[in-house]
């Protein structure tokens, strides 16, 4: 995992409108979402079974993740790696696997080493720069 500083860090805004605008950029929300903190996922390189994705923390400060009208402040951006297994897996889940059916596979690197970090901390900063800030008013 590599953090790194950002503009985005302490700023506040309405979760609903910022989710509509950045999910036309190429960001979801992240999977690990609770009804106090969340993250916006986006994926930075994909290459077979490694993604190297953008995730950028927030934390809730009115109302509850699920509701449009949630406020969120937002905390320090990082890139992360995960790596996954692209070949067949002979385990319960193989045949789901095989066909299409198991829409999620668990990692088998949830922070695999990154090459070239200053690139994707380049990366990471421009995107969110490029994406993201330019829904906040100054």
């Amino acid at each position: 995992m590599l953090q790194f500083e950002s503009k985005i860090i302490g700023k506040e805004i309405g979760f609903g409108y910022l989710r509509d605008k950045i999910i036309n950029q190429g960001f979801t929300i992240g999977g690990n979402w609770e009804y106090d903190k969340g993250s916006f996922d986006s994926i930075l390189w994909k290459e077979e079974g490694e993604t190297i994705y953008l995730r950028v923390p927030f934390i809730v400060t009115a109302g509850e993740l699920d509701n449009e009208d949630a406020q969120i402040r937002f905390q320090k951006p990082f890139v992360i790696k995960h790596v996954v297994n692209i070949g067949l897996d002979y385990d319960e889940g193989s045949l789901l696997d095989a066909t299409g059916a198991s829409q999620f596979q668990t990692p088998l690197e949830k922070d695999g080493y990154i090459h070239d970090k200053s690139k994707w901390i380049q990366a990471g900063e421009q995107a969110v720069e490029e994406k993201v800030l330019p829904y906040f008013l100054h």
